[in-house]
């Protein structure tokens, strides 16, 4: 019982603390942004949030925060065992993220003058920022406390933000949906958090992953949240100069083909008479996940469909050729799966979005090409240099997401 007091007044102490900090820096840097300029962001050639139109963005903000929510919150609470725990732990997560990320994203991109400008364009990175430590969460979950999900969540905002610069604004690439800065990312530093925390004696315990039917419940809803947020979600970021939003109807193929896919790949693998909800859930996220680079780009709907249904058949391989040898070789417990569901589909999108970055022709994509590749429109960058740095953002990423988990670890 002492032990119990002292980690509860513990949380409580860190909470305390963590709220009077951000406090005390929101009082000295952060202000709104003034109404007529987009903020200091418009000023940089390649902000990836710039010439938004804020009257555009406050649907999409809600959006992307009711994704953060309620995806990402209702998508841990099929673990029997921590169900109602997790999404309390998630809510905490969020509430935390936000504020942390807004601070350091400030600094990186909206500061001016000795101030932070935020509007609604700094919220949504700063939401996209927060699915990233959800993600990450995913790999933890009944390992770790909630005063080291607080720690976890205070290092992981810092170094998903450091990463997200690298890649937007030193290497210039295309990201809007997050596949390599969200999904990649997360899930690495999630993996590497794991790995590092691992402990001999609890894979000898029985896997939580028992799950009671009562949890199926949330993941329908988790998994409808999904499918109604989700495109909205990977293209928060993009530029909207009237084009066709892209990215959104991309992700919806690609979301509709990764769930046949799972019906397709669980009956054979599994014996079970009816899909379990989870697996359904997994397929679309990975189908998400894919699209995450790829989205903005020239797709075509029938890329969308094959790159979504290939996305849909890893998370059902994956759980059961990979997880086990992961397991058992390199020990890591992967609670929620991330390696399978964002993972290895962020990989092969970033992949994917390489390959279509080498098509980016003025022919082929007219206007778009001043939304998509900036620097390729300017004339400043060739479209082999945009290949390359697209190429080299994937092992940056991992190279970061693995450190940083090490060192979070």
């Amino acid at each position: 019982p002492e032990d119990t007091t002292a980690s509860r007044l513990r949380l409580a102490g860190l909470c305390f603390l963590l709220q009077i900090l951000t406090i005390i820096l929101f009082a000295i840097f952060v202000r709104y942004s003034p109404e007529s300029g987009s903020g200091p962001c418009s000023q940089q050639p390649n902000c990836s949030w710039k010439n938004q139109d804020l009257g555009f963005q406050h649907p999409r903000f809600r959006h992307v925060n009711l994704q953060a929510l309620l995806g990402f919150g209702l998508l841990v609470a099929f673990l029997g065992r921590y169900g109602p725990g997790s999404v309390a732990i998630s809510i905490l997560v969020v509430a935390f993220a936000i504020q942390w990320a807004v601070l350091i994203q400030g600094f990186l991109y909206f500061f001016l003058n000795g101030r932070i400008y935020v509007g609604a364009q700094s919220m949504v990175s700063a939401d996209f920022c927060t699915a990233a430590v959800l993600i990450s969460t995913g790999a933890l979950l009944g390992r770790v406390n909630p005063v080291q999900m607080l720690l976890l969540t205070l290092l992981g905002v810092t170094l998903f933000s450091t990463n997200e610069y690298i890649l937007l604004s030193l290497m210039g690439i295309s990201d809007s949906g997050g596949c390599l800065t969200v999904h990649t990312f997360g899930a690495y530093f999630g993996l590497m958090v794991s790995r590092i925390l691992h402990q001999p004696h609890m894979h000898k315990r029985k896997e939580q992953q028992d799950t009671g039917h009562q949890p199926d419940a949330f993941t329908l809803l988790g998994t409808i949240y999904l499918w109604i947020f989700w495109p909205s979600f990977a293209s928060a970021t993009t530029v909207r100069n009237n084009a066709e939003p892209w990215a959104v109807l991309n992700t919806y193929f690609s979301l509709a083909a990764s769930t046949l896919a799972a019906f397709v790949l669980s009956p054979v693998l599994y014996e079970e008479s009816t899909l379990r909800m989870v697996q359904i859930q997994d397929a679309t996220l990975a189908g998400a996940a894919v699209m995450g680079m790829a989205g903005e780009m020239l797709v075509t709907p029938f890329g969308a469909l094959i790159a979504g249904f290939l996305a849909g058949l890893i998370p059902p391989l994956g759980f059961r050729f990979l997880t086990p040898v992961l397991r058992s070789r390199l020990k890591t417990q992967d609670t929620c799966g991330v390696h399978n569901v964002h993972g290895l589909p962020g990989i092969l999108g970033a992949l994917l979005g390489t390959l279509l970055t080498a098509l980016a022709t003025a022919d082929a994509y007219g206007g778009r090409l001043e939304l998509v590749f900036p620097l390729v429109a300017q004339g400043s960058r060739t479209v082999t240099d945009q290949v390359l740095c697209q190429l080299c953002a994937l092992p940056v990423t991992l190279l970061l997401a693995s450190l940083g988990g090490c060192l979070t670890g």
